[in-house]
């Protein structure tokens, strides 16, 4: 009875790592990106976030979606074969935007795990009033 409980442990132990295994899956190189302090008379600014699949299979974005109308982002459009890098670049207009800010971006691909959430955070200084 043992054998057989030891021998049923196994195959099912076996078989969740190949299901983690299979399929595409996304390593971000980061997922913040601190801008820190900037002069709102620098005008847009842009942070690159680059991520590579390390899955089996090609990984497709297939959405990205800013938390406000001040961000703006921009994606790898092509699926991405295992191996291979893509990117969201992701714009913020302070203009009219004074003082600390923290936005978010929900990344949805085809992945196990579907969501990726990026965050941009900095602070504008105002521009001086003539």
């Amino acid at each position: 009875m043992k054998k057989i409980l030891l021998f049923v442990g196994i195959v099912m132990v076996s078989t969740v790592l190949f299901a983690q295994q299979s399929g595409p899956a996304i390593s971000w190189d980061k997922t913040v990106y601190d801008f820190e302090k900037f002069q709102e008379t620098a005008g847009v600014v842009i942070a690159s976030f680059y991520f590579v699949n390390t899955g089996n299979e090609a990984l497709y974005i297939t959405n990205v979606r800013a938390s406000c109308g001040c961000t703006s982002p921009e994606w790898s459009k092509e699926p991405v074969k295992p191996g291979d890098k893509g990117y969201v670049k992701v714009a913020y207009n302070p203009n009219k935007r004074p003082g600390k800010f923290n936005k978010s971006v929900t990344v949805t691909t085809n992945e196990f795990q579907p969501t990726s959430v990026l965050r941009i955070m900095g602070e504008v200084i105002p521009a001086e009033v003539q």
